[in-house]
């Protein structure tokens, strides 16, 4: 993704405005001082760090006042999920994200924070401008043979959420939900 973001940069002409840069949230410090004009944190970086609060901190020192933030996080709620490995006699698979303190996989624990857990963390530095849903009504990737079975339902559905994503309880019950947020 990081190659694909370079290359899209280098298409657009914007190497002098842009820099794009793989690096984990506990990394931020290395950065330097630089006021940055923004940040982007998706692929479950949020999920991956015990505490949120130590990159919200490491964050609003980075970004210039009024920077966005945006954060695509795991959510804890996902009754696509719930359905669909209950269905299939793997509760404990339905039931993963609300493990306390976490799941493992892969040799690390995997948290699934809440959106007002996130919020809280941020709260210092940042203002919550805009809560979406990203795969509340949209299946997530495992169920892809069904969907692709299913492409007029698959287009309804992608219609409803992108009209509805901001409404509660929808970014709540998503496969993830993106946080954008300001820095104060």
């Amino acid at each position: 993704m990081v190659a694909a973001a370079r290359r899209k940069v280098e298409d657009a002409g914007l190497q002098d405005l842009v820099e794009v840069r793989q690096l984990a949230l506990e990394e931020l410090p290395r950065l330097g001082a630089s006021p940055f004009d923004g940040a982007f944190s998706s692929f479950g970086g949020c999920n991956c760090i015990r505490d949120p609060r130590g990159p919200a901190r490491d964050l609003a020192m980075l970004l210039r006042p009024g920077a966005r933030l945006l954060l695509c996080v795991m959510g804890p709620l996902v009754p696509w999920e719930w359905g669909w490995f209950l269905l299939r006699g793997k509760p404990g698979k339905a039931f993963r994200r609300l493990r306390p303190g976490g799941a493992a996989w892969r040799g690390m624990v995997i948290r699934y924070p809440s959106i007002g857990a996130m919020k809280r963390a941020f709260d210092a530095g940042f203002r919550l401008r805009r809560t979406a849903a990203l795969g509340a009504l949209l299946p997530p990737s495992y169920v892809e043979p069904w969907a692709a079975a299913h492409p007029r339902l698959l287009a309804a559905l992608d219609r409803w959420e992108r009209r509805w994503e901001t409404l509660p309880p929808l970014p709540w019950l998503a496969d993830h939900y993106l946080l954008e947020l300001e820095r104060r």
